[in-house]
């Protein structure tokens, strides 16, 4: 299963340079990297990222991330996933850019 991480443009410049993250701000903050699934990813850019241009959107296999990936729940009662432990670019399959149009972020056709 693909899980999903947001990140801004300078995050993102910062983890490829470095090949390895423990996260934006707030997952500095929190002790965890936090992931939605595709279902979630919408809500989240949403609540977090509403109105910011400038964002990718990387994909990762949960499946690949080993023990250290948790499933707790956030909002409602929901189940996301959380790293625990540094997120290395070896393991994004993808990186897509994550446009604002009229106001809301555009995903890629493939998580539909």
């Amino acid at each position: 299963m693909l899980i999903y991480k947001i990140f801004r443009a300078d995050e993102w410049t910062a983890f490829q340079a470095a090949g390895e993250t423990l996260g934006a701000p707030v997952d500095l903050n929190d002790g965890f990297i936090h992931f939605s699934t595709a279902e979630q990813a919408a809500e989240t850019a949403a609540k977090h990222f509403a109105g910011e241009d400038g964002l990718m959107l990387l994909a990762l296999e949960a499946d690949d991330l080993g023990e250290k990936l948790i499933w707790e729940p956030s909002r409602g009662g929901a189940l996301f996933p959380h790293l625990y432990r540094p997120m290395r670019m070896d393991e994004v399959l993808w990186a897509k850019p994550l446009p604002l149009e009229n106001g809301q972020h555009r995903f890629p056709e493939e998580m539909a």
